[in-house]
């Protein structure tokens, strides 16, 4: 009878299914299980073996979510099974969530030290390669009743503050079994790897159709009664097909083991310290069976976690890091999102994490940036990668792209400033490939670069806690080495990767500046309350650094070096891409908001320590100034006497109306408590349009079709409410030099009170809302119509700025109706320009009037993305008060918006001392980012700045103490000749420094101290 192609899939699916897969083990026996539930916490090992364990057997319940048990399994190996390679096999009771996303074990012997992980794909613990017979069994697993959060639009499994009392999982399986490792393990493995070559081959092939007639004659001649006595017959009917050699030309995969495990996400922080313990203890027992494992490991925090609460497993990561096989990449303290965390925290993430690979793990040198899961990648990131000592960058996260398709899988990326590094993107579109022959072939297919360039990256293994690369795997990756109808695969490092990569593809295409992703937009804003902690850090952080090092230069006091990193560290940790941009579970940013919490607390003491110590003893009332310029008459980065009294700001009626003007703006607030018009008194202009109302609260439906708490879709704009209604408008007049208009709104379950104020000597409108949330999947945005014809939005980024076109011509920019900016928005036409800038808000949109709006014509409308009500995966996100500030700044240009952009960021601070206190360091020319200590404890001040503007200038450094000499060091500080010769020093006379910047060129200046 004539069989079809898809009855022999049937039957090739079926055998390996049901017949050969359950017989990879045989002769199992089960073991003696006890267990100890824990009613709370985890505890340590040496607590969890003193607990009191009851017996329990197969099938019994255990575990509510986020709950801990603990299994103690004894038995003996059987005499039957000597010889025999032996293994314990644990099934938690895995359902349908898959690696890393529900339960998961640590297995440890009696003494306390880990073995490896158990997961849904990994359930064996080695016991013997060839037993005797008699050998004692006695383990302990660690079990994790983590739930699957996965899949659900509102869930109360994110806090254990509210998760049911329900017990998730019931233990499947604990014993003792043989591996039939020769045989039928081997058999599976040949038959899987060639049924999926076959499936991937074209139709008309005839190396298809070779496979799958060798495949057919394979399970003719496996008795399925006796699987493990005829497996040896199955194989030899498929040895010539694994034999046969790949064609010459084709492509080159080079397989990377990993376990890309987020450092938080759909499980707290203490959960990912175990899930990292779990995933590097199967490795280092895998390095131990495959020598040529080579497994990519990232984040120097989540080495720290090991480090410190798990020192065994940790021992064996400095052993597999010594014999090449555990390879740590990437050179960041945590994988963290690169568009919101500013540019000296994104410089800190590539310090942090580099300092700890030497210090810890005698790692010098790692070429390569690898963030393959964040979301969009900031054009800043080249030059900060290069001056790091960084060349190569990973990431695949572009193909997520929802409008436009990434060009380029091997490139070169271009970043502001025009530093260059050698990018490639893994073209099976993942990273945790199981190396299937649909990835494999996927990948070639997908190639977009292919032609020039012949070889890819596929990262292999398990992530998030699902265990990393597996025996399976890699036996999977000796099979298709070099195999007819597949790319060759080889099991190497991504150093090797680059290097051969770039030396085959030197002219690779350029991308130049942002990489934005046109998907997750809804990060920008989510979680509000994650935003303004790490705005408010990053800048007390700046202010910490500052004000230590002056007392230390100006006074003697000691420098707090360890606690400025374990601040800094803890910082970094919360700029996580799935901390930060606010898409983790309830549990992980309630911790976070403790932690902002304490870091502030921290750092505020520590500033005010220092001003202290830096001042002296004195009832001097001084300014003091962290931010870059000038201000009230005290210098940047100093602290004193402020200027003279300001004059009083008019304050009129007209109509129904409240005006302010203090003869540089004239700004009036209608009876709606909106800015009906804002004059211009030095330009003599209208800021905007006729008859546009300004600092317009716009209410929007905000329900996304795929991932609530990432996502900001493009209909939402099809709908949108404004928040007009007024409960109470107050002028609050009682600083004369500030007069305020209060503006009090009740919509919904919702309170809003706006202020608008006016300072004398200002030109400038300061805004804030206090906002009582209570909406859900509703997004808050602030509109500002302006009447400036501007063919692009300019929006600061780190170390420097990005144009953005604000109209629709391609397909690219309508995909970008959402975009990032940090302190400062600003749009402009010929001669005029204005600024938005703010204390905590990234999200913004910048377009053209609608069709049909005349009123309107020329005019440019930012709006601000003030906050969201996402209710997946956390339920309660943003719900309750709020405080943002922001501000108008009229005839602003780029050094205005900057100014501004640090002034609302860096309120001055008033101390009492003996009086005024110089600067450590005065600079003219370029953009003060950083003063701190030398990192070495040398005593010598550090300076990192940049050029702001985006073109070519001259900054001239004035050391505020006995300097002995001056020298440009790389990110970490290190002396590297190349780093020096991008920023040549020259004598400016009178002590200072001259040096000449390029566009946003970055610059770390160490100056010698006498």
């Amino acid at each position: 009878m004539h069989r079809t192609l898809s009855d022999l899939t049937a039957r090739i699916d079926r055998t390996l299914r049901d017949r050969v897969l359950p017989v990879v083990h045989t002769h199992r026996t089960p073991l003696e299980v006890a267990v100890a539930h824990l009613p709370g916490e985890p505890v340590p090992f040496a607590e969890a073996v003193r607990l009191s364990f009851a017996p329990t057997t197969v099938g019994e319940p255990w575990g509510r979510a986020w709950s801990t048990s603990w299994f103690r399994l004894r038995g003996v190996v059987p005499p039957e099974m000597a010889g025999r390679r032996v293994e314990v096999l644990v099934d938690l009771g895995f359902r349908t969530g898959g690696p890393g996303f529900e339960a998961e074990g640590l297995v440890y012997t009696p003494d306390g030290v880990p073995l490896k992980g158990i997961e849904p794909r990994n359930l064996h613990v080695p016991v013997t390669d060839r037993a005797r017979g008699g050998e004692p069994v006695d383990l302990y697993v660690e079990a994790a009743a983590n739930p699957s959060i996965g899949g659900t639009p509102v869930t109360d499994l994110g806090d254990l503050h509210t998760v049911p009392d329900v017990l998730l999982y019931r233990l499947a399986r604990a014993e003792v079994a043989v591996l039939e490792e020769e045989e039928v393990q081997a058999l599976a493995l040949d038959v899987q790897v060639l049924h999926e070559l076959a499936l991937q081959l074209p139709v008309n092939d005839p190396r298809r159709e070779r496979v799958r007639a060798g495949l057919e004659r394979a399970v003719d001649a496996l008795d399925v009664r006796d699987v493990p006595g005829t497996a040896a017959a199955a194989r030899a009917e498929l040895a010539d097909l694994l034999a046969s050699p790949a064609a010459p030309s084709a492509h080159r995969v080079s397989a990377v083991g990993h376990a890309h495990i987020d450092s938080a996400w759909m499980w707290p922080v203490r959960e990912t310290i175990r899930k990292c313990a779990r995933t590097f203890s199967n490795v280092a027992s895998l390095a131990d069976a495959y020598p040529d494992l080579r497994f990519a490991c990232s984040s120097a925090q989540q080495y720290a976690w090991v480090q410190e609460h798990h020192p065994h497993v940790f021992a064996r990561i400095r052993e597999k890091v010594a014999s090449g096989q555990f390879v740590p990449v990437g050179g960041m303290w945590v994988e963290s999102d690169t568009n919101l965390p500013g540019g000296e925290a994104l410089a800190r993430q590539l310090v942090q994490g580099r300092r700890y690979f030497a210090r810890e793990l005698g790692v010098e040198e790692q070429p390569e940036v690898w963030l393959p899961d964040s979301f969009g990648y900031t054009g800043a990131f080249p030059q900060l990668a290069r001056l790091a000592g960084a060349r190569w960058f990973l990431s695949q996260k572009m193909s997520w792209n929802t409008t436009n398709r990434f060009p380029h899988h091997t490139f070169w990326w271009e970043g502001i400033d025009g530093s260059r590094v050698f990018t490639h993107f893994p073209p099976a579109d993942t990273y945790g490939a199981k190396l299937s022959g649909e990835q494999l072939a996927y990948g070639v297919a997908n190639f977009a670069d292919a032609g020039p360039a012949n070889r890819s990256l596929l990262p292999f293994g398990y992530g998030d806690g699902g265990g990393g690369p597996t025996r399976e795997m890699m036996e999977t990756a000796h099979r298709v080495t070099d195999l007819e109808g597949s790319p060759r695969v080889v099991v190497e490092t991504p150093a090797a990767f680059f290097a051969g990569a770039e030396a085959e593809y030197p002219q690779a295409p350029v991308w130049s500046g942002e990489m934005y992703l046109e998907f997750h937009r809804g990060t920008y804003t989510s979680q509000l309350a994650m935003k303004q902690g790490n705005r408010r850090t990053e800048h007390l952080l700046r202010e910490a650094e500052l004000w230590a090092a002056t007392a230390a230069v100006r006074a003697g006091a000691p420098y707090p070096y360890e606690q400025l990193d374990r601040l800094w560290q803890d910082t970094l940790l919360l700029q996580f891409h799935d901390i930060l941009p606010g898409s983790s579970i309830a549990w992980v940013h309630r911790e976070a908001r403790d932690t902002y919490r304490r870091l502030a607390g921290e750092l505020e003491s520590l500033v005010a320590g220092s001003l202290a110590a830096a001042a002296g003893p004195g009832e001097v009332e001084v300014l003091a100034n962290a931010a870059p310029h000038e201000r009230d008459g005290v210098p940047a980065l100093a602290a004193g006497v402020a200027s003279g009294a300001e004059a009083a700001v008019a304050v009129s009626r007209a109509g129904d109306a409240v005006v302010l003007d203090n003869g540089l703006l004239r700004v009036r607030v209608d009876a709606d408590g909106t800015i009906g018009a804002v004059r211009d008194l030095v330009a003599d202009r209208e800021v905007l349009p006729p008859g546009a109302a300004a600092n317009v609260l716009q209410l929007h439906p905000d329900q996304p079709v795929r991932f609530d708490a990432w996502d900001v879709d493009e209909f939402y704009r099809h709908r949108v409410r404004e928040v007009r209604s007024v409960a109470a408008l107050d002028v609050d007049a009682a600083d004369p030099a500030r007069p305020a208009v209060r503006v009090t709104r009740h919509d919904g379950d919702s309170v809003y009170l706006q202020t608008i104020a006016l300072g004398a000597g200002e030109r400038r409108v300061d805004l804030a809302l206090d906002v009582d949330w209570h909406e859900r999947e509703t997004l808050l945005k602030a509109a500002f119509p302006l009447a400036v014809h501007a063919e692009r939005s300019t929006s600061e980024t780190q170390f420097g700025h990005v144009h953005r076109a604000t109209h629709t011509n391609t397909s690219w920019d309508a995909a970008r109706f959402e975009i990032c900016a940090h302190r400062w928005l600003h749009v402009a036409e010929p001669g005029y320009g204005v600024a938005l800038v703010n204390d905590s808000t990234y999200g913004h949109d910048v377009g053209r009037p609608g069709p049909g709006d005349a009123r309107a014509a020329g005019a440019t409308t930012v709006r601000l993305s003030l906050v969201r009500a996402p209710r997946y995966p956390d339920p309660e996100t943003d719900q309750g008060g709020h405080t943002m500030r922001y501000a108008l700044v009229p005839g602003a240009g780029v050094d205005e918006a900057v100014r501004e952009g640090y002034r609302i960021n860096l309120p001055a601070r008033r101390v009492l001392g003996a009086g005024p206190v110089d600067p450590l360091v005065a600079v003219e020319g370029a953009v003060v980012e950083a003063v701190k200590l030398a990192d070495d404890r040398s005593g010598d001040v550090v300076v990192r700045l940049y050029e702001a503007r985006g073109g070519r200038g001259r900054a001239v450094v004035r050391p505020g103490f006995p300097c002995a000499g001056a020298s440009v060091r790389d990110l970490l500080e290190r002396e590297d000749p190349e780093v020096a010769a991008l920023a040549p020093l020259s004598d400016a006379g009178d002590g200072a420094i001259a040096l000449d910047l390029g566009p946003f060129q970055v610059v770390t200046l160490r100056l010698h101290r006498g």
